[in-house]
Protein backbone atom coordinates (compact mmCIF):
# COMPACT_ATOMS: atom_id res chain seq x y z
CA UNK A 1 0.00 0.00 0.00
CA UNK A 2 1.54 3.58 -1.07
CA UNK A 3 1.41 6.32 1.62
CA UNK A 4 -1.01 8.04 -0.59
CA UNK A 5 -3.77 4.92 0.03
CA UNK A 6 -3.31 5.40 3.41
CA UNK A 7 -6.54 7.00 5.02
CA UNK A 8 -6.26 10.73 5.71
CA UNK A 9 -6.47 11.90 9.13
CA UNK A 10 -10.13 13.73 9.59
CA UNK A 11 -11.26 17.14 10.84
CA UNK A 12 -13.54 17.69 13.41
CA UNK A 13 -16.36 16.98 11.23
CA UNK A 14 -14.64 13.40 10.44
CA UNK A 15 -14.94 14.49 6.57
CA UNK A 16 -11.79 12.62 5.37
CA UNK A 17 -10.91 12.99 1.70
CA UNK A 18 -11.73 10.07 -0.18
CA UNK A 19 -8.14 8.89 -1.48
CA UNK A 20 -8.43 9.90 -5.70
CA UNK A 21 -8.95 13.50 -3.63
CA UNK A 22 -5.91 13.03 -1.90
CA UNK A 23 -4.00 11.42 -4.72
CA UNK A 24 -4.82 15.15 -7.06
CA UNK A 25 -3.79 17.10 -4.41
CA UNK A 26 -0.35 15.26 -3.52
CA UNK A 27 0.35 14.92 -7.79
CA UNK A 28 -0.43 18.74 -7.98
CA UNK A 29 1.72 20.03 -5.03
CA UNK A 30 4.70 17.57 -7.13
CA UNK A 31 3.83 18.99 -10.20
CA UNK A 32 4.13 22.61 -9.16
CA UNK A 33 7.29 22.28 -7.93
CA UNK A 34 8.38 20.50 -11.22
CA UNK A 35 6.86 23.15 -12.81
CA UNK A 36 8.93 25.69 -10.72
CA UNK A 37 11.87 23.97 -11.40
CA UNK A 38 11.13 24.34 -15.23
CA UNK A 39 9.53 28.09 -15.59
CA UNK A 40 10.09 29.50 -11.89
CA UNK A 41 6.61 30.45 -10.97
CA UNK A 42 4.14 28.03 -9.70
CA UNK A 43 1.43 26.04 -11.54
CA UNK A 44 -1.73 27.99 -11.46
CA UNK A 45 -4.62 24.81 -11.94
CA UNK A 46 -8.09 25.92 -12.91
CA UNK A 47 -10.49 24.71 -10.17
CA UNK A 48 -13.17 23.68 -12.86
CA UNK A 49 -10.84 20.87 -13.82
CA UNK A 50 -11.30 19.47 -9.97
CA UNK A 51 -14.04 17.45 -7.65
CA UNK A 52 -16.10 19.78 -5.97
CA UNK A 53 -14.32 18.93 -2.88
CA UNK A 54 -11.16 20.40 -4.04
CA UNK A 55 -12.71 23.45 -5.34
CA UNK A 56 -13.81 25.07 -1.68
CA UNK A 57 -11.80 27.66 -0.51
CA UNK A 58 -9.56 25.60 2.12
CA UNK A 59 -5.85 26.57 4.00
CA UNK A 60 -3.11 24.33 3.35
CA UNK A 61 0.57 24.13 4.36
CA UNK A 62 2.82 22.17 2.41
CA UNK A 63 5.82 20.44 4.39
CA UNK A 64 8.82 18.85 2.15
CA UNK A 65 11.03 16.59 3.69
CA UNK A 66 14.27 14.95 1.84
CA UNK A 67 14.66 11.37 4.41
CA UNK A 68 14.20 12.72 7.93
CA UNK A 69 15.02 16.03 7.20
CA UNK A 70 12.57 19.25 6.96
CA UNK A 71 13.27 20.70 3.38
CA UNK A 72 10.65 23.59 3.07
CA UNK A 73 7.43 24.30 5.02
CA UNK A 74 4.65 27.00 3.59
CA UNK A 75 1.23 27.53 4.33
CA UNK A 76 -2.13 29.85 5.11
CA UNK A 77 -4.11 29.91 8.21
CA UNK A 78 -7.01 31.48 6.39
CA UNK A 79 -8.82 30.10 3.86
CA UNK A 80 -8.59 32.71 0.63
CA UNK A 81 -8.87 30.66 -2.67
CA UNK A 82 -9.21 27.21 -3.41
CA UNK A 83 -8.28 24.16 -2.12
CA UNK A 84 -6.18 22.98 -5.36
CA UNK A 85 -4.63 26.70 -5.81
CA UNK A 86 -3.80 27.05 -2.52
CA UNK A 87 -2.17 23.52 -2.45
CA UNK A 88 -0.22 24.57 -6.10
CA UNK A 89 0.92 27.73 -4.58
CA UNK A 90 2.35 26.59 -1.42
CA UNK A 91 4.05 23.41 -2.72
CA UNK A 92 6.01 26.18 -4.98
CA UNK A 93 6.73 28.77 -2.07
CA UNK A 94 8.03 25.45 0.19
CA UNK A 95 10.35 24.76 -2.44
CA UNK A 96 11.72 27.86 -2.79
CA UNK A 97 10.37 30.81 -0.73
CA UNK A 98 10.97 29.51 2.47
CA UNK A 99 13.62 31.33 3.93
CA UNK A 100 15.37 28.78 6.04
CA UNK A 101 16.40 27.00 3.37
CA UNK A 102 17.83 27.57 -0.55
CA UNK A 103 15.66 27.23 -3.42
CA UNK A 104 14.81 23.30 -4.24
CA UNK A 105 17.99 21.99 -6.56
CA UNK A 106 16.57 19.82 -9.82
CA UNK A 107 18.50 17.23 -8.33
CA UNK A 108 16.28 16.89 -4.96
CA UNK A 109 12.99 16.90 -6.83
CA UNK A 110 12.61 13.20 -6.74
CA UNK A 111 14.67 12.58 -3.55
CA UNK A 112 11.30 14.62 -2.04
CA UNK A 113 8.53 13.61 0.59
CA UNK A 114 5.34 16.04 0.22
CA UNK A 115 3.19 16.36 2.66
CA UNK A 116 -0.09 18.14 2.08
CA UNK A 117 -2.03 19.20 5.47
CA UNK A 118 -5.72 20.89 4.76
CA UNK A 119 -6.34 22.86 7.65
CA UNK A 120 -10.13 22.92 9.82
CA UNK A 121 -10.78 27.29 10.30
CA UNK A 122 -9.04 28.10 13.67
CA UNK A 123 -11.27 28.45 16.43
CA UNK A 124 -10.08 31.03 19.12
CA UNK A 125 -9.65 29.07 22.24
CA UNK A 126 -10.07 30.87 25.56
CA UNK A 127 -8.02 30.61 28.45
CA UNK A 128 -7.48 32.21 31.56
CA UNK A 129 -4.09 31.07 32.35
CA UNK A 130 -0.80 29.21 30.69
CA UNK A 131 -2.15 26.40 32.88
CA UNK A 132 -5.69 26.61 31.91
CA UNK A 133 -4.43 26.42 28.19
CA UNK A 134 -1.72 23.42 28.76
CA UNK A 135 -4.99 21.68 29.96
CA UNK A 136 -6.95 22.30 27.14
CA UNK A 137 -4.35 21.07 24.32
CA UNK A 138 -5.05 17.65 22.99
CA UNK A 139 -1.85 16.77 21.95
CA UNK A 140 -1.40 14.91 18.99
CA UNK A 141 -4.43 16.82 17.73
CA UNK A 142 -4.35 20.20 18.06
CA UNK A 143 -2.72 23.03 15.79
CA UNK A 144 -2.29 26.08 17.85
CA UNK A 145 -1.66 29.77 17.25
CA UNK A 146 -0.20 31.85 19.46
CA UNK A 147 -0.95 36.19 18.82
CA UNK A 148 1.26 38.74 20.77
CA UNK A 149 1.40 42.48 19.90
CA UNK A 150 1.77 41.81 16.17
CA UNK A 151 4.04 38.42 16.80
CA UNK A 152 2.14 35.25 15.76
CA UNK A 153 3.57 31.47 15.00
CA UNK A 154 1.73 28.22 14.72
CA UNK A 155 2.71 24.43 14.88
CA UNK A 156 0.68 22.13 13.16
CA UNK A 157 -0.44 19.17 14.53
CA UNK A 158 2.34 16.77 13.08
CA UNK A 159 4.78 19.11 15.86
CA UNK A 160 3.82 17.17 18.73
CA UNK A 161 5.74 13.98 17.29
CA UNK A 162 8.45 16.01 18.26
CA UNK A 163 7.48 17.23 21.27
CA UNK A 164 4.85 15.07 22.83
CA UNK A 165 4.71 17.11 26.58
CA UNK A 166 1.94 19.74 26.43
CA UNK A 167 4.45 22.43 28.40
CA UNK A 168 7.60 21.53 25.57
CA UNK A 169 5.09 22.01 22.73
CA UNK A 170 3.72 25.32 24.06
CA UNK A 171 7.48 26.49 25.30
CA UNK A 172 8.82 25.58 21.84
CA UNK A 173 6.12 27.75 20.43
CA UNK A 174 6.79 30.90 22.23
CA UNK A 175 9.94 31.03 21.49
CA UNK A 176 9.49 30.64 18.05
CA UNK A 177 6.79 33.58 18.25
CA UNK A 178 9.56 35.55 19.76
CA UNK A 179 8.02 35.56 23.24
CA UNK A 180 9.38 33.83 26.46
CA UNK A 181 9.29 30.04 26.33
CA UNK A 182 7.33 30.98 29.86
CA UNK A 183 5.06 33.69 28.55
CA UNK A 184 1.92 34.65 29.61
CA UNK A 185 -0.42 37.60 29.28
CA UNK A 186 -3.76 38.70 29.69
CA UNK A 187 -3.51 39.73 25.68
CA UNK A 188 -2.18 37.02 24.62
CA UNK A 189 -5.01 35.09 21.85
CA UNK A 190 -4.67 31.64 21.24
CA UNK A 191 -6.72 29.85 18.34
CA UNK A 192 -6.44 26.05 17.73
CA UNK A 193 -7.77 23.79 14.57
CA UNK A 194 -6.92 20.26 13.37
CA UNK A 195 -5.64 19.31 10.13
CA UNK A 196 -5.99 16.32 7.63
CA UNK A 197 -2.68 15.10 6.59
CA UNK A 198 -1.26 12.84 3.70
CA UNK A 199 1.75 12.92 2.42
CA UNK A 200 3.94 10.36 -0.68
CA UNK A 201 7.32 10.39 -2.47
CA UNK A 202 7.60 12.79 -5.02
CA UNK A 203 9.04 10.67 -7.66
CA UNK A 204 6.02 8.02 -6.87
CA UNK A 205 3.70 10.77 -7.33
CA UNK A 206 5.89 11.99 -10.61
CA UNK A 207 5.74 8.67 -12.07
CA UNK A 208 1.60 8.78 -11.77
CA UNK A 209 -1.20 9.58 -14.57
CA UNK A 210 -1.90 12.66 -12.34
CA UNK A 211 1.42 13.55 -12.32
CA UNK A 212 2.48 14.36 -15.61
CA UNK A 213 3.55 18.03 -16.30
CA UNK A 214 1.12 20.39 -17.69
Amino acid sequence: MSSIDRPGIPGPAGDAYAAADRRLLLGLAARSIAHGLDRRVPLVPDPRDYPSALRAARATFVTLEIGTALRGCIGALVARRPLVEDTARNAFAAAFEDPRFPPLAAGELHRLSIQVSVLSPPEALPCTSRADLLAQLRPGLDGLILEERGQRATFLPSVWEQLPDPGEFLAHLCRKAGLPSTHWSGSLAVSRYTTESFAAPAAELLEDNHGQLE
